[in-house]
């Protein structure tokens, strides 16, 4: 008797998970982007987000938490109802912030279920056209003759930038002093106003930049080169091995989101991202998009905690 009423509980969870799915979304979804807006991973999210709104037939209400490497917003969804009407757009800083912060006010993988990738892209080196630095080498050069003299600019500490920043110095073997600052745009001000040296922007969001002849890029960490800089060459091109770091980006949600609206966000994200428009766009700006079921994507996020572990703890990084 117990098997047979336990079989039929989860019958009838099954059964409700999927009406859930069904009427979703009634009413507006909000969408809490982590970065600041500019950056990367909202340009990235709103091109997703207003594609899903026009899917759903409800407004996708996008709003930047940014700051602490992307971990004061993901804390705010961390805390949302379980309910798909609040979900988190992400950085890989998503699976940083763990080997950053000892006290942070949640668990990655306890308090989040993994939904959908995004898009994938390169971060690109890049210095203010008035500056010296015409190479990668100039660059590490440099910094070798004057260690800690170059200011490096990073989007806050546990961000991807700051982890490419970090693996790019020890590939390197060089000194330098590092600025965090809220996000990619500040950096970039920063930059403009030549308050610091170097950056490793995401290609998005540099590529206007470089397009209007405020910055230079030096290169891209990378394996392969990228089609929108199809003339920077990579890390190893330009001449230090082992400094590459892509940026990618991701939806989350709360954990006990139930399993069919997790599954309908999933599916319905990645028929967006094939959507001509959208892939246009999001490979226009230097990003390859992604494709897994969430399934898939759970394990590659723990692969990718364990990795950004492993880094952190060869960088010397003393959790904050």
């Amino acid at each position: 008797m117990k098997k047979i009423i336990g079989i039929a509980a989860v019958a009838l969870a099954v059964a409700a998970s999927q009406a859930w799915a069904q009427a979703y979304p009634n009413k507006p979804v909000h969408v809490i982007i982590s970065f600041s807006p500019g950056s990367s991973t909202d340009i990235v999210g709103r091109v997703v987000a207003q594609k899903l709104a026009e899917m759903w037939g409800q407004p996708v209400l996008a709003e930047n938490r940014a700051g602490a490497g992307g971990s004061i917003g993901t804390a705010f969804v961390a805390k949302a109802p379980a309910d798909g009407y609040t979900l988190l757009i992400d950085s890989n800083a998503h699976t940083v912030t763990p080997s950053i912060y000892a006290k942070l006010p949640y668990d990655v993988e306890k308090d989040f279920v993994d939904i959908v990738p995004l898009a994938v892209q390169p971060n690109v080196l890049i210095v203010n056209t008035g500056s010296p630095y015409k190479t990668l080498m100039d660059v590490v050069n440099a910094a070798k003759a004057k260690p800690g003299a170059i200011n490096w600019g990073h989007a806050g500490v546990g961000s991807g930038t700051h982890l490419n920043t970090e693996k790019f110095v020890d590939a390197a073997k060089i000194n330098v002093t590092q600025v965090p600052f809220k996000g990619t745009p500040e950096v970039i001000q920063a930059m403009l106003s030549q308050s610091v040296d170097c950056y490793w922007a995401p290609i998005s969001a540099a590529i206007p930049h470089i397009k209007g002849g405020r910055v230079r890029p030096l290169a891209v960490s990378t394996a392969k080169r990228n089609g929108q800089l199809p003339d920077v060459p990579t890390t190893g091109e330009a001449g230090v091995e082992g400094a590459d770091a892509p940026l990618w980006f991701a939806v989350w949600g709360p954990a006990g989101i139930p399993a069919g609206i997790v599954n309908k966000i999933s599916a319905d994200t990645r028929k967006a991202l094939k959507d001509p428009a959208v892939r246009d766009r999001l490979v226009g700006l230097g990003n390859d998009t992604m494709d897994m079921s969430p399934e898939e994507f759970k394990i590659f996020v723990r692969s990718e905690v364990k990795e950004y572990a492993r880094v952190v703890k060869a960088a010397g990084i003393q959790p904050q």
